[in-house]
C-alpha cells in the first residue's frame, strides 16, 4: 500500500545508506514494488529516479512586466523521471514517492523565501473533484513532508477544466476568476506553493485572488516546470532558454 510505503521510506531516509540499501532489498522480498519513476522491480523509488529529483533550482518569470509579473522559483525539470514519478505520486496514488519529491518542492521554497524572508507559503487550492479522486491534496502532502508551515486562505469558485490539454491563452481563461480569498488578507503578503507551473495561469489566478482581498504576492515555488511550453528566461539577463538544460540557476 502507498501510505505503507510512505511511512518505511520516511523512517529508511535517516539510516546510513548502507544500512537503508539492506533494509531496502529486504523489503522488495516481502513487499514487492515497482519503481514509481521507470516501473524497475524491488524498489519505490531505484537509484537513477532517486538521483533525478535531487533539487535543481530554476527561476523564470510569469506575467507582464512590473507589479504583475511573479518571480518563479522550480526545483526540478518536468520531464523524463521527474514527470513518471509526479504523475505516479498524483495520479496513481504513489504517495510513497512523497518523502523524495518533498525535496525539490523545499529548496524551491527557501529560493523564493530568500528574497521574501517574512512571506507566508499559501497553498493553490485543489478542487473538491480532485481531492475527492486521489484521497488527498497532493501539494499539501508534499509541503508536510518538507516540514513547510503552509496556509490556505483561498477557496475555488466555479469549476475549471484540465488545463494539460490547452494552450496558453486558453490556460488563463480557463483559470480566470475560479479563486476567492476566505477573509480579509490586508497586510498580509505571500509566495505561493504548487507543484508544476507551465504557462503560469494558476499562479496569476492566485495572485488576482489575493490581491482582490487586500493582500500582496511577492513569488511561487513549485515542484517543477514544464520547458516546452514556454521558455525559461533568465531574468538577470534576459535571456530565453526554450528547451536548453542550461536554464538560470539560483545560488
Amino acid at each position: 500500500m502507498p501510505l505503507r510505503d510512505a511511512l518505511l521510506d520516511a523512517l529508511l531516509s535517516a539510516l546510513p545508506p548502507a544500512l537503508r540499501d539492506a533494509l531496502l532489498d529486504a523489503r522488495s522480498v516481502l513487499f514487492p514494488v515497482d519503481c514509481a519513476g521507470c516501473d524497475s522491480a524491488d524498489r519505490s523509488l531505484c537509484d537513477q529516479c532517486r538521483a533525478a529529483l535531487e533539487p535543481d533550482v530554476t527561476v523564470r518569470s510569469v506575467g507582464g512586466p512590473g507589479r504583475d509579473g511573479l518571480r518563479v522559483h522550480s526545483g526540478a525539470r518536468y520531464e523524463g523521471r521527474v514527470r513518471r514519478v509526479i504523475l505516479a505520486f498524483k495520479e496513481q496514488g504513489r504517495t510513497d514517492a512523497a518523502a523524495a519529491l518533498s525535496r525539490p518542492l523545499a529548496a524551491a521554497v527557501a529560493a523564493a523565501l530568500s528574497t521574501a524572508p517574512a512571506a507566508e507559503l499559501l497553498l493553490v487550492p485543489t478542487s473538491r473533484a480532485a481531492y475527492r479522486r486521489r484521497g488527498y491534496d497532493p501539494v499539501r502532502l508534499l509541503a508536510s513532508r518538507a516540514g513547510l508551515r503552509v496556509v490556505r486562505e483561498l477557496h475555488q469558485v466555479r469549476a475549471t477544466g484540465v488545463q494539460k490539454a490547452l494552450g496558453v491563452e486558453q490556460r488563463a481563461a480557463n483559470r480566470d476568476g475560479a479563486f476567492r480569498a476566505r477573509r480579509d488578507l490586508s497586510g498580509r503578503s505571500f509566495i505561493v506553493v504548487d507543484d508544476v507551473v507551465t504557462s503560469g495561469a494558476t499562479i496569476l489566478e492566485v495572485a488576482r485572488a489575493v490581491r482582490a482581498a487586500g493582500g500582496d504576492v511577492l513569488g511561487a515555488a513549485t515542484l517543477a516546470f514544464t520547458p516546452r511550453l514556454l521558455p525559461i528566461r533568465d531574468i538577470a539577463e534576459g535571456q530565453e532558454y526554450g528547451n536548453d538544460k542550461e536554464a538560470h540557476k539560483t545560488a
